[in-house]
């Protein structure tokens, strides 16, 4: 009885507090519409992943597959199962190992004094985040060929013969996070820098008076001040651990790469754009989405156990 009057209550509640605030609610709804519309309303057609999915009958017109897991299994036997994971976890494990760089670059420029300097520098960092992928890629490819490039040329004037580094596939790996990191980094460490700008300046004037380096400060003040955000954007890395982008390693792929440069991504949209295998090309999707899930949920407990930081 008296948890049926609690939730009465409880539902009053909510009730008045909509009443007194509905022009918030109001400005709210729009974005919750958006979600629900282009976020939560499609993941129904995870279904596809369980059925023999023909567009002309529809997703609730096509038949379940036999057995359900049919399509599940079908990646799991095929050649490209190993070699798509081992891809994708090659490089997204690659890009880890490399992200404590914005981190250094925003503790580099907390210790710049010269404001002019100082702005100069984080503006021509920042910029190569605003070129485009597409662009990117053609600079890489433009810059890189063994012919006409000005790789290509530095090698001629040394007199050695210039390497195709973009139809190496030792070389892909390389070619795809180092470029990632120039055109990334210098955004990537905002974050970073606004968090260093929240440090209490006393903290600073009593490193000094205890007569500590610059290296101290940063080890002892500035570091400890960074961790909870560095976590945060590590499990949110996490999450997205396969599911690498497909625009760039599309782009950069060609059949002298095709061995280090399939991932996930670029094989789900061959199987399902190009052959129209959809409820495969769904499957596989599905796979790697869950795999995601699950790791930023372990990761975030972990995280919330060792450190006390966590997404929730």
């Amino acid at each position: 009885m008296k948890a049926v009057e609690y939730q009465k209550s409880n539902t009053k509640s909510i009730w008045l507090r909509i009443r007194r605030n509905w022009g918030l609610y109001l400005l709210l709804f729009p974005a919750v519409f958006l979600l629900i519309c282009f976020t939560y309303k499609p993941m129904y057609g995870v279904l596809i992943s369980f059925k023999e999915y023909r567009p002309a009958s529809g997703i609730w017109g096509s038949n379940w597959a036999d057995p359900w897991y049919k399509y599940f299994k079908k990646f799991f036997d095929s050649y490209q199962f190993m070699t798509t994971i081992k891809n994708t976890l090659t490089i997204t494990i690659y890009s880890l190992l490399v992200f404590p760089i914005p981190i250094i670059l925003a503790l580099s420029v907390n210790q710049m004094r010269g404001g002019k300097y100082k702005k100069v520098f984080q503006t021509v960092t920042y910029m190569p985040h605003f070129i485009s992928t597409v662009v990117m890629v053609g600079l890489i490819t433009l810059l890189l060929s063994p012919g006409s490039g000005i790789f290509g040329a530095i090698c001629s004037l040394v007199g050695v013969k210039a390497p195709n580094l973009m139809g190496s596939a030792g070389a892909f790996k390389h070619l795809y996070v180092w470029s990632d990191i120039w055109q990334h980094a210098g955004w990537d460490s905002i974050i970073y820098i606004a968090a260093l700008s929240s440090v209490d300046p006393t903290l600073y004037e009593a490193a000094t008076v205890d007569g500590a380096t610059k290296l101290q400060k940063i080890m002892y003040v500035d570091i400890p001040m960074l961790i909870p955000t560095a976590v945060i954007m590590l499990i949110m890395r996490m999450g997205g651990i396969m599911s690498l982008g497909f625009e760039k390693v599309y782009l950069m792929q060609n059949d002298l790469n095709l061995s280090s440069s399939e991932v996930i991504s670029t094989y789900v949209y061959k199987i399902g754009v190009i052959n129209t295998q959809y409820s495969y090309s769904a499957a596989i999707n599905l796979f790697s989405t869950i795999i995601s899930f699950v790791l930023l949920i372990t990761v975030n407990k972990i995280s919330r156990t060792v450190s006390e930081n966590s997404l929730w």
